[in-house]
């Protein structure tokens, strides 16, 4: 299984982007996608998931600006990030969880700066 992130770049505060991950090879169908990020200096922080049956979850310092979604028929991810501020910028990681394993993406850098 590979993970392929995309999307990531520069955008002003107050700005939006839209991140995706592809997801190759045999997933099952019961998984969990989802991402995290990591800011210079800062541990890596799950920010939102989304089980194969539509489930969400965010973590707080995400939570009304950011939504996750997918498409279980391409399995893709997506992360549709708006309202950005300057502490949003990191590099995002896509995560799968299938019943068998953790599979991570090779990130994509999102920087929030004027």
């Amino acid at each position: 299984v590979q993970l392929q992130a995309s999307g990531g770049g520069l955008v002003q505060p107050g700005g939006s982007l839209r991140l995706s991950c592809a997801a190759s090879g045999s997933i099952g169908s019961i998984n969990t996608m989802g991402w995290s990020r990591q800011a210079p200096g800062n541990q890596r922080e799950l920010i939102a998931l989304i089980s194969s049956a539509g489930a969400t979850n965010y973590a707080d310092s995400v939570k009304g600006r950011f939504t996750i979604s997918r498409d279980n028929a391409k399995n893709t991810t997506y992360l549709q990030m708006n309202s950005l501020k300057p502490e949003d910028t990191g590099v995002y990681y896509c995560r799968l969880v299938t019943t068998r394993n953790m599979y991570w993406g090779q990130g994509t850098l999102v920087t929030v700066s004027s």
